[in-house]
C-alpha cells in the first residue's frame, strides 16, 4: 500500500511514539477493506509500539479506531485516509502514542474542561485541502477529552450516508447526529462554538491589552509580512485576524510564488504563521473587525472594535483584511449554498462524481475548475458573461480538448433553481438576444473573482474606491495618517500572493517611518 519512500518517512515519525496502542479495524470482504488492511499492516510493520486487531464491529466498513490498551480514545477513520488526510492519520498515530501536540497549554486545558458527551462526525474528501484542519482538530479533542468522540468519514466511500444526509459540501460536521457546521474550521473556532463562554473570556483579555505600536488587522500574506517587518524593528506588534492565513487557506495549488515551485495554501499559511511566531508578535485569532474609530488628532491612538466585543488600540494600523469569493447575487444562490452551490471545486468536486455541473466564470479560476471537474463529473458547462474567455491560452486549449465540457459565452446567470432541498439547475440569459434558457444540473461552482472585505469600513472616513477597495499611496498609507493598508483589500492591481507579501512589507515600513517621524 505504501511505497518505500513513504514507509521510510512514516517510520521516522513513529519513532516519536512513547506508549503502545492498538488499531482496531472493522472490515468486510470488499476491495476497499482489503486496501485498508494492507495500509494498516504496513503501519504496524514499522514499529513494535502498535498492534493490529481486525475483529472490530463498527457499523461502517472499512473503518478503524486508534485506541490505547483498555481505552477507547474516540478517534475513528471510516475509509482510507490517504491524500490530504494522510497527515491527519500520522498526527493521530503520534498523539495517541503519547507525542505532545503543538497546541498551547491554555487550549489543551480548555479542551479537557469540556463537559457533556460530544459525538462528532466529519465527512471529508481526499482531495479537500480544507478538511484536514477539521479532522485533526476534532481528533485532538477526542484524544484529550474522554467525553469527545470523532469519526472522520470519506464521503466518496460512504455514498449512501452522503445521499441520506444530503451532504453536498465538505468538510461537513455533525454533532450528536445534528448538523454542526460546514467548511474549514480551526481548533479555536470549534472550541469557541462548543464552549460558549470562550468568546467572552477572550474579549475580556483583549480589552485589557496595552496599545500596540503597530497592529495588523488580518492574518493573510499581507498581514503576516507586515507583522514580520514591524517586529524586526523592535516595536510592539500585534495581529488580529478572523482566521490566520486568510483566503490562502482556501487555495489549492500555488505554483507562482517565486523560489517555491509548488506548495498548497494550508502549507503556506502554516509557514507564514510559524515565521511570525519567531518574533514577539501577539497573535489574536477569531477576531472579526466591525468598526474603526480613528484617532481624533494626529499621533493619537486608533481603535478597532471586533464582533467578539473586544477592542484594541494602536498608534498605527495596517489593514489587511483581504478579499473573498464574489457571489453571483441571483435568486436561489444563498438558499442553495452548500446544497449544490459551491465555491471550492477541489473540496466539493468529489461529491458530484458522475453528475452534471456548471462553472460560472471564464477567467483562470473558472477554467481551471472546469478542467479539474471534468475528470470527476459526467458533464461540465462553463458559463462566461463576456463574449470571450479571459483565461490564459494554455488553459483554454486544455479545456477545449475535453470531450465532456461545453462552453457558453455571452451569458448571464439569472437564477439558481432547486426543489427546496438541493440544486436542480440554473437559468441564464443570452445577452445578445435576451432569451432565457434553463440547464438541468446537480451542482454549480461559482468562480467570478473577488470582493474586498471592507464592509466594516463603510462608515469610517477612510477613502474607498468605487469597487470598495482601500485607496493607498506609495507608502501604503490610507487617507487617514497613521493608518496603512495592504494586500487584496487595496487598490493595488493584480491580486497575487507574492504582491500581497511585498505590499504588507511596504505598509509595515511605512508605519514604522510614520512612528519615528510623529
Amino acid at each position: 500500500m505504501l511505497d518505500e519512500t513513504l514507509k521510510s518517512q512514516l517510520k521516522a515519525y513513529l519513532q516519536k511514539v512513547t506508549q503502545p496502542f492498538e488499531i482496531v479495524a472493522s472490515l468486510d470482504d470488499g476491495d476497499k477493506s482489503k486496501e485498508l488492511h494492507g495500509l494498516l499492516r504496513d503501519i504496524v510493520g514499522l514499529t513494535d509500539k502498535i498492534t493490529l486487531k481486525t475483529d472490530g464491529d463498527a457499523p461502517r466498513k472499512p473503518s478503524f479506531a486508534i485506541n490505547r490498551p483498555g481505552e477507547q480514545t474516540g478517534v475513528v477513520f471510516a475509509g482510507i485516509p490517504m491524500g490530504h488526510e494522510f497527515t491527519s492519520l500520522v498526527l493521530a498515530l503520534l498523539q495517541v502514542g503519547g507525542h505532545p501536540p503543538k497546541t498551547s497549554d491554555e487550549v489543551i486545558e480548555q479542551i479537557k474542561g469540556l463537559e457533556g458527551e460530544l459525538n462528532f462526525e466529519t465527512y471529508f474528501s481526499l482531495s479537500c485541502q480544507n478538511c484536514p484542519d477539521v479532522v485533526q482538530a476534532l481528533n485532538l479533542m477526542a484524544i484529550l477529552n474522554p467525553n469527545v468522540h470523532h469519526v472522520a468519514i470519506d464521503g466518496a466511500l460512504f455514498k449512501d450516508e452522503v445521499e441520506a444526509r444530503e451532504v453536498m459540501s465538505v468538510p461537513s460536521i455533525y454533532l450528536n447526529g445534528e448538523p454542526f457546521d460546514q467548511g474549514r474550521m480551526s481548533l479555536e473556532q470549534i472550541l469557541a462554538k462548543v464552549d460558549t463562554g470562550a468568546a467572552k473570556r477572550e474579549a475580556a483579555k483583549l480589552n485589557d491589552k496595552a496599545p500596540f505600536d503597530t497592529l495588523m488587522i488580518g492574518g493573510g500574506p499581507a498581514g503576516a509580512a507586515a507583522a514580520v517587518y514591524a517586529a524586526r524593528k523592535g516595536i510592539r506588534t500585534g495581529v488580529a485576524a478572523e482566521r490566520f492565513g486568510g483566503q490562502v487557506l482556501d487555495t489549492m495549488g500555488i505554483e507562482n510564488l517565486i523560489s517555491v515551485p509548488h506548495t498548497e495554501g494550508p502549507k503556506l499559511a502554516a509557514a507564514l504563521e510559524e515565521h511570525v511566531k519567531e518574533y514577539e508578535v501577539d497573535i489574536m485569532n477569531l477576531q472579526r473587525a466591525v468598526k474603526l474609530v480613528p484617532s481624533p488628532q494626529p499621533g493619537g491612538e486608533h481603535e478597532v472594535q471586533f464582533a467578539s466585543g473586544a477592542s484594541l488600540k494602536a498608534k498605527t494600523l495596517v489593514l489587511a483584511t483581504g478579499a473573498r469569493w464574489r457571489e453571483m447575487g441571483v435568486p436561489g444562490e444563498a438558499e442553495y449554498r452548500n446544497k449544490g452551490v459551491a465555491y471550492c471545486p477541489h473540496c466539493d468536486g468529489p461529491l458530484f462524481k458522475g453528475k452534471r455541473v456548471a462553472v460560472i466564470g471564464g477567467g483562470n479560476s473558472g477554467v481551471e475548475a472546469a478542467i479539474d471537474l471534468a475528470g470527476l463529473v459526467a458533464e461540465v458547462t462553463l458559463i462566461e458573461f463576456m463574449d470571450e474567455l479571459r483565461a490564459d491560452d494554455v488553459l483554454q486549449k486544455k479545456l477545449a480538448s475535453l470531450p465532456n465540457v461545453e462552453v457558453i459565452k455571452g451569458a448571464r446567470t439569472t437564477e439558481v433553481n432547486g426543489d427546496g432541498k438541493r440544486v436542480t439547475g440554473l437559468t441564464y440569459e443570452e445577452r445578445a438576444s435576451g432569451e432565457l434558457k434553463t440547464l438541468d444540473l446537480e451542482g454549480i461552482f461559482v468562480q467570478i473573482g473577488l470582493v474586498p472585505n471592507t464592509e466594516w469600513l463603510q462608515e469610517s472616513p477612510i477613502e474607498l474606491s468605487e469597487r470598495g477597495e482601500i485607496i493607498v499611496d506609495a507608502r501604503g498609507m490610507t487617507s487617514i495618517p497613521g493608518i496603512f493598508a495592504a494586500g487584496d483589500v487595496t487598490t493595488v492591481p493584480y491580486k497575487q500572493i507574492v504582491i500581497a507579501l511585498g505590499e504588507g512589507s511596504r505598509a509595515a515600513l511605512g508605519a514604522f517611518d510614520y512612528l519615528i517621524r510623529s
